[in-house]
């Protein structure tokens, strides 16, 4: 008997929605109450990569949202290595414990959710066992190079933007994620396949050697411009690192997962 092959839309095995299927979604979408997807405040986009695998790396468009409120400052000037002036904290407060993250391979309408990610602030980290900070990254070299975005809307003006994306960054760069990716698009799968992956971020120049152009198609897709973005973000100050974290780029643990 012939092997039946499905259709593929958007990348996903299936047949495209019928005329049917939209208007009743459309009819649920005006009746009910979709407040956690209303909390998303926020859109980022960078780079993943396999800890499986760190030869291997997706794009990653975070859509996050803050669960909590940071801790009060114990003083106006407070500083600490995990949270260095001159950070502009909001309300007197430190950035927010625990954010969540949905991650879509694109930004576009029919685009894949793919994984998803946790993020939270040094204190909560440094409580973590050791064997569960083995599974964190940092975003710092996201942030100082000029990777991490938040993708610009159409209608805001550029310098409005840019001030308000840094000060975002203020806020992530000292921040701990915890990533999983359940589909695996980059290898093509129309469906999620296998057990989920556990992801990493970069953290310095040398692994980006061969992956220049995966910056250079991100930025002409969102009009961004890396280097600029890492110009303007020399004041930002870069936090210690756990020793715990980024285990992907530890020596003899490359892959090792």
């Amino acid at each position: 008997m012939e092997e039946h092959v499905p259709n593929i839309t958007h990348g996903a095995a299936g047949d495209p929605r019928s005329t049917t299927s939209i208007v009743l979604e459309t009819g649920a979408a005006a009746t009910q109450d979709f407040s956690p997807i209303k909390s998303i405040c926020a859109h980022l986009n960078a780079f993943h990569v396999y800890a499986s695998d760190p030869s291997r790396c997706v794009e990653a468009n975070h859509y996050c949202t803050h669960l909590n409120e940071g801790s009060p400052l114990p003083s106006p000037t407070f500083s600490s290595p995990y949270y260095p002036a001159p950070l502009c904290y909001t309300n007197h407060r430190l950035p927010t414990d625990v954010r969540q993250c949905l991650i879509y391979d694109t930004p576009d309408k029919g685009a894949r959710l793919i994984g998803i990610e946790y993020m939270v602030t040094p204190r909560i980290f440094a409580a973590l066992p050791a064997d569960e900070r083995r599974l964190w990254h940092s975003h710092v070299f996201e942030v100082k190079s000029g990777m991490l975005i938040m993708p610009q809307p159409t209608l805001v003006p550029r310098a409005a933007w840019e001030r308000a994306e840094t000060k975002e960054m203020e806020q992530v760069v000292g921040l701990y994620g915890k990533t999983y990716h359940l589909w695996q698009v980059d290898r093509g799968d129309v469906v999620p396949m296998g057990a989920p992956e556990l992801m990493m971020s970069f953290t310095g120049e040398e692994q980006l050697k061969e992956k220049a152009h995966l910056l250079k198609d991100r930025d002409e897709k969102f009009k961004n411009d890396t280097g600029h973005k890492r110009e303007i973000r020399k004041g930002i100050v870069e936090p210690e690192i756990e020793a715990d974290a980024d285990q992907v780029w530890k020596k003899g643990r490359e892959g090792n997962y």
